[in-house]
């Protein structure tokens, strides 16, 4: 069961919670039922207050639910409150992308990262769950009983493996910045593939490079940085080019802290091509969000060429009438768009032609609208998608 709350303005509410019924399915969780509270607070105790408490109860008795799945973060308490009301496993947002996370990652790295960030998770939920011990015994002198202990070791314990993690993900940071070195040294131009989960950058990424990198309609279905040579003909030289985690709203700062060094590729990268789904109806949301976890990585400022993926889903009045345009970022920086279809291999000439661009010219404001179509063509060259900004009253629109 899905419930999701509506706290007003500024918070991060899906009313169709179809993005949560996604991560569920991506976990082997099949929703039975979808349930949204409009609150001015969280309720301390249960979230979404007693009542409708009450009636999740209700509904999951009534579906036979085996679980219920919050599309917001709980705190501990609130997570064991609401376990013993419903008496069904509660599973917030980011532990529900955790468990993703760790049934997809591969590499040793990408295991190391997952487990760190699922124990510093873990390390806020351990109080009161050992109700099956004696709890600490009042009065002077008199020690902890069985439950406190086990509560300290496994906190200790849960300690002392985050140290010794972190400590193995800094020796795997290092030998990243090592191979960068290196690559820096070749003179080496460097692209990334950034973007939503499930834009299609791993299905772009073997089209590109024909690298046969799992590939899947779900989302995080690639968690480990993949880099392959890619060799332009245009600019008669090879390139990288890598494929990266995909981010997602309300992303966990611990899982964005522990794939730091993953997510450095991009950070480091000499031009990032960030994949839009271009037939999602939240597209704009979603490029907001991929803008927003950038920012937070320190790669805001890089070089962007926005692949908007997928032109093959989209219905005939809202096909590009160009494979390339320029598009304006919510923060006024313009940056070349390209129409693809990693699938049907629609675009992707285009989309090589303007990496090569980049590999000898570079990205600057100037390249970016070196043999673009003209700004206003963004307001009605596929989907509607641009900025109002752009909008030219000589221009009529769909």
């Amino acid at each position: 069961m899905l419930v999701g709350v509506d706290f007003g303005p500024g918070s991060s509410f899906d009313p169709t919670l179809d993005e949560l019924a996604l991560l569920a399915e991506s976990a082997g969780d099949h929703a039975v039922a979808k349930v949204t509270a409009k609150r001015r607070a969280p309720d301390p105790a249960f979230f979404v207050g007693s009542g409708k408490a009450d009636e999740i109860k209700s509904i999951v008795a009534l579906y036979q639910a085996h679980g219920v799945i919050f599309d917001q973060a709980l705190s501990p308490a609130q997570q064991r409150n609401l376990e013993r009301h419903l008496g069904v496993e509660v599973l917030d947002r980011t532990g529900l992308i955790l468990e993703i996370f760790g049934a997809r990652a591969r590499s040793h790295e990408g295991k190391l990262q997952v487990e760190l960030a699922r124990l510093e998770y873990l390390s806020t939920r351990l109080v009161r769950r050992w109700s099956h011990l004696e709890r600490q015994r009042g009065g002077v002198g008199l020690r902890g009983g069985p439950g406190e202990t086990q509560i300290e070791l496994d906190r200790r314990m849960i300690e002392m493996k985050i140290k010794s993690l972190k400590e193995r993900l800094a020796k795997v940071k290092k030998q990243r910045n090592t191979q960068r070195r290196s690559r820096e040294r070749a003179g080496t131009f460097r692209a990334s593939l950034v973007g939503y989960t499930n834009a299609g950058k791993s299905t772009l990424f073997n089209a590109m490079t024909k690298a046969g990198t799992y590939a899947a309609d779900q989302l995080f279905a690639t968690l480990d940085t993949t880099t392959r040579q890619l060799y332009l003909a245009q600019a008669q030289r090879s390139v990288t080019l890598s494929d990266t985690v995909g981010f997602i709203r309300d992303l966990p700062h611990s899982l964005v802290a522990s794939f730091a060094a993953t997510l450095q590729e991009a950070a480091e990268a000499d031009v990032l091509l960030h994949v839009v789904d271009a037939a999602s109806p939240v597209l704009l949301e979603q490029v907001d969000e991929v803008l927003r976890v950038l920012d937070s990585i320190g790669a805001g400022e890089l070089p962007q060429v926005l692949v908007f993926n997928k032109c093959d889903t989209l219905e005939t009045h809202q096909q590009p009438y160009h494979h390339r345009d320029v598009y304006e970022l919510p923060s006024g920086r313009r940056c070349i768009r390209v129409f693809v279809s990693a699938l049907t291999g629609e675009g992707l000439d285009v989309l090589r032609e303007v990496l090569s661009e980049a590999a000898l010219h570079g990205l600057g404001d100037d390249a970016s609208d070196k043999g673009a179509v003209d700004p206003r063509f963004a307001v009605h060259n596929a989907i509607d998608v641009a900025p109002s900004s752009l909008a030219d009253p000589d221009y009529p629109t769909h």
